[in-house]
């Protein structure tokens, strides 16, 4: 009798519940079936405001919320040691984004490698020129060397380079970095003793001690590296100011900084103005209005210990392939002496 007490209530419940069983199954099947529905249209309707790449964070910056016309800003900050970096996880966001109308190319950099700064430039220029992309450059702090060596990739149009008021920029030129310490070395009776295929494979080790006529052997065929890169920077100018003669690109291709005004006053910059003039300016070469495009920034996704820790400055990070960097005989658009121990993020 137990038994059958302890049962009763469940019998009484299926009993209950089992006219109900088949209506309630295909209630739930019709409204699993009408979400997903409901989620394919919505993916197909807001298929431009999901994110891509999973390296960049796209994030809204001005200009109308829900336009779905977009024009891009892309960061170029700091030293540039490559082209494969967060710049050119920008890039192919861009690319598989038929939403971008626009690019506004944001710089503030003081360059960097001459292989790293040519492929930024090659890869914005493509990008550009693939899609019919307007490309307005708007200088920050510092856009000098190698960042005004990117700002050249602005499909060579009229009045799209602005520069802040505050701005430096200009440094058109090479150098290859050298430091000769083989004299402080034999102060102290160290001497390198490097095997090397031939006296050139050493070609600006600081510790070799050279005889001078291999020194100026060296000299040579380093100062030919640098007129040949020295050339190829002057042509990229040439290209992108098209405004500007032989003469006249040679009078500031001299490696000296100007500022905003001195650079406007010289065909270098268009206009002073600030980011958001750049972005109404990308606005109308795209022929959209502040209505209907969307201002858009990309940022590098964060972690749980760059929550936790804080990071590092936005923008930066101090690189073990940096330092590498300054062992390396290598040639730089970059305005400095020293080489940066800061890769462009």
């Amino acid at each position: 009798m137990e038994i059958e007490s302890r049962q009763l209530p469940t019998r009484v419940i299926l009993e209950h519940a089992r006219p109900w069983g088949p209506w309630s199954t295909r209630a739930a099947w019709i409204i699993a079936g009408i979400a997903v529905l409901s989620a394919i249209g919505s993916a197909g309707a807001f298929s431009q405001y999901f994110q891509r790449d999973s390296r960049v964070v796209e994030k809204y910056h001005s200009l109308s919320k829900t336009a779905s016309a977009k024009v891009a800003i892309v960061s170029v900050t700091g030293a540039i040691l490559g082209g494969d970096g967060f710049v050119r996880s920008q890039l192919d966001q861009i690319a598989e984004d038929e939403g971008v109308k626009a690019i506004v190319l944001r710089v503030d950099s003081p360059g960097g490698t001459v292989s790293g700064s040519d492929e930024i430039h090659h890869r914005l220029a493509t990008l550009a020129e693939k899609r019919s992309l307007p490309v307005v450059v708007s200088m920050g702090g510092i856009a000098a060397s190698g960042g005004y060596y990117v700002a050249m990739a602005n499909r060579a149009a009229d009045d799209v380079i602005y520069a802040e008021p505050a701005t430096l920029t200009g440094s058109i030129g090479v150098i290859i970095p050298h430091f000769d310490i083989s004299q402080a070395l034999r102060k102290y009776d160290v001497r390198d003793d490097s095997i090397a295929s031939g006296p050139l494979k050493e070609m600006l080790s600081p510790t070799k001690d050279r005889t001078p006529e291999l020194a100026e052997k060296e000299r040579k065929l380093l100062q030919e590296l640098v007129d040949d890169m020295y050339r190829r920077f002057k042509e990229i100018v040439k290209a992108g100011r098209p405004k500007l003669d032989d003469a006249a690109v040679d009078k500031v291709a001299t490696g000296q900084i100007f500022t905003a005004r001195q650079a406007l006053d010289a065909g270098l910059v268009d206009r002073i103005g600030f980011l958001e003039d750049a972005i109404g300016r990308a606005v109308e070469l795209a022929g959209l209005t502040a209505e209907t495009a969307r201002a858009v920034k990309y940022s590098k996704p964060k972690g749980l210990l760059d929550e936790v820790l804080g990071g590092v400055a936005p923008g930066s990070r101090v690189d073990l392939a940096a330092i590498a960097e300054l062992t390396t005989p290598r040639g730089w658009y970059l305005c400095s002496w020293l080489p940066a121990l800061v890769r462009s993020e």
